[in-house]
């Protein structure tokens, strides 16, 4: 089959459950595990000093973890409905908490790097049984323990020493901090004593049934809990393993540096691999966010012939100014990118210096994780988020003021991005949460508002041109404007607040908070910022800037009018960049293109800065036009 055949192949494909799948995650990787006991499922390093002798684990030996996993769950009266949260940072005992939750109940992925609040009120939200986190004597536990008496549904607790030391003196302590009514165990303890070559339940899978709950619409403030299901997952990883193809099979190496709170670090480089028979790479409890692997990332894909990794625009403008000569990385063959736009000069730098393909997609929560990717085969479109993945159905429509549906785009037109498919989750937890969430196209299925704006072109690729939900993203963050606009109406001087996000050529966006104060009340832009820093929980949310204005923009009806706002920010983001550049700008003008979404209009101070202005202009994901 050419690569032309094989991207039209794609574009085809119906949007139809595909056939003959399994009934769960766990069937999933139990069928991996019978096919390639012996080849190696997970690998890690707790530190990057150590990577040449990272630990290794088999399929054979990763599926009795997950066995010994879900019967400790089970025998500490864990059901198919019941909620397993877990505070935890990247490690192996975190793979086994995952599959074997879903083999006896229902995950919860909790960020670890929210304030303890905040996670006490996701697990009260989510109704958890059962908390894994680190055990005494750690940063985290310390932050945790004094919350957790809060959680009247908790029942126990497990905690994790990575290590595997786990004192009965340190667990006697953990005990006596918590209320009578939650057990605490160590968990590998708990696990050493337990079958590992069957699940004691017997369970027997249905494909509706719930696998994991995970956060959605930002991780900061008070963020959604989706609902996902075992088919959902199993869909959603077979779509894209068709999509890669041989990308993603036995024999390769998948780096995973993406906290695993997050699904695309579960599916794409867990789930994923997992059902095809590659073998993951966990790069220490941190991942990404340990500069040592971003400094030394270059040698761990030489050392380890890594051919796959998934990351960020930042974590890929990163990796580009890490020395690579005379590594060999012949071995890389993918690299997976979504979360925010990628510039087009960084995708052009890094491939010509890496030889990676990099294939920029777009996925949600509320749809597992991947919902379109430019093909690995055949043209990728810069810009282009790609071509639907294969059984699910995208399009994009038009609404009335109602938010009632009226047609299908036409083609290039820009509308209302929807999805239809088995990767289509159930819901959020909380029904208040779902209103607007489905839309009737009028053919029985059941579409999914995604809350983007984008167009599909004659040939099946999609554009993202606008992000109706208006979440910020900085570095991959989701950042709910509502959990920085909420705090800083707490203020008593405050009477508007619009956050937008700034355009960074490092974190993608970067939070700016707008406020009008009441009339006849004074504050400063720093007395501001001092009080969002007490009141906003999480540090990604922070704004970088809080600006005060007379009056802020508004609608014909009183909304506030945050295009103005974010036009703003643009041209101020990109002249600074221009400025500090050497290329100053005589005018610059941020367009709202309805077809192309934001264009830069520009004409410099000085013609000769041409090169130099569409350097920095590279580094944004903006189309621009230099005059002159």
């Amino acid at each position: 089959m050419t690569s032309t055949a094989k991207q039209i192949d794609l574009v085809a494909i119906e949007a139809e459950p595909p056939p003959s799948l399994p009934n769960s995650t766990y069937e999933v990787i139990r069928a991996t595990a019978a096919a390639h006991p012996e080849a190696p499922a997970l690998s890690f390093f707790a530190r990057v000093e150590d990577h040449e002798n990272a630990q290794v684990w088999t399929y054979a030996e990763l599926l009795a973890g997950i066995h010994a996993s879900a019967n400790l769950l089970h025998e500490l009266g864990v059901g198919p409905a019941d909620v397993i949260a877990f505070v935890l940072p990247n490690l192996p005992q975190t793979h086994l908490v995952i599959w074997g939750a879903q083999a006896s109940g229902i995950v919860f992925p909790i960020n670890p790097l929210l304030e303890a609040v905040a996670i006490a009120d996701l697990l009260i939200a989510a109704q958890a049984k059962v908390l894994v986190t680190l055990a005494p004597g750690t940063e985290l536990w310390c932050k945790l323990q004094p919350v957790l008496g809060d959680v009247q549904s908790l029942r126990q607790v497990l905690l994790l020493d990575p290590s595997g030391a786990e004192p009965d003196e340190a667990l006697a302590q953990a005990c006596t901090a918590l209320p009578g009514r939650i057990g605490v165990h160590g968990f590998t303890a708990g696990i050493r004593y337990q079958p590992s070559d069957r699940l004691v339940s017997g369970r027997q899978f249905e494909p509706d049934e719930l696998s994991s709950y995970f956060c959605t619409g930002g991780t900061t403030g008070a963020p959604k809990i989706a609902m996902r299901r075992h088919s959902n997952e199993v869909a959603n990883a077979h779509a894209v393993a068709q999509l890669l193809g041989e990308g993603m099979g036995p024999g390769k190496n998948i780096f995973c540096g993406l906290p695993l709170f997050h699904v695309n670090a579960v599916l794409v480089t867990g789930l994923l691999p997992f059902s095809r028979g590659a073998h993951v790479i966990l790069g220490t409890p941190q991942g990404y966010r340990d500069s040592g692997v971003v400094g030394r990332f270059w040698e761990l894909v030489e050392r380890h012939r890594i051919n796959f990794f998934s990351a960020v625009p930042t974590l890929y403008a990163a990796l580009l100014q890490q020395p690579m000569a005379g590594r060999d990385l012949s071995s890389l063959q993918y690299g997976l990118c979504g979360a925010a736009p990628m510039p087009v000069e960084l995708m052009r730098s890094f491939e010509q210096r890496t030889g990676l393909k990099i294939l920029e997609g777009y996925g949600l929560t509320e749809a597992t994780c991947v919902s379109s990717c430019n093909p690995p085969e055949g043209e990728r479109r810069l810009g282009s988020i790609g071509l639907r993945l294969p059984w699910q159905a995208m399009k994009a429509i038009i609404l009335n003021e109602a938010g009632h549906y009226v047609r299908d785009c036409q083609v290039g037109e820009v509308g209302l991005l929807v999805i239809s498919g088995p990767n289509v989750f159930e819901g959020y937890k909380v029904g208040e949460h779902n209103r607007g969430l489905w839309v009737d196209c009028g053919d029985g299925r059941r579409w999914l508002n995604t809350g983007d704006l984008g167009r599909q072109d004659a040939e099946g690729y999609f554009y993202l041109t606008g992000r109706r939900k208006e979440l910020i993203i900085r570095g991959g963050h989701n950042i709910d404007p509502a959990s920085i606009e909420g705090p800083l109406h707490r203020h008593p001087a405050v009477q508007l607040v619009a956050a937008v996000g700034r355009p960074d050529a490092h974190a993608g966006e970067l939070p700016v908070a707008y406020v009008q104060l009441k009339a006849g009340a004074s504050a400063t832009e720093a007395e501001l910022l001092a009080f969002a820093k007490q009141e906003i929980s999480e540090r990604a949310a922070l704004p970088k800037a809080i600006r005060v204005l007379p009056a802020l923009p508004l609608t014909g009806v009183g909304k506030i009018f945050k295009p103005e706002l974010k036009q703003r920010e643009t041209e101020d983001a990109l002249r600074t960049a221009l400025q500090e550049a050497g290329a100053a700008a005589a005018a610059l003008v941020a367009v709202n293109d309805p077809q192309l979404g934001i264009r830069i209009e520009l004409t410099l101070a000085d013609p000769a800065g041409a090169e130099i202005a569409r350097r920095v202009l590279g580094r944004f994901p903006f189309r621009y036009e230099l005059a002159g």
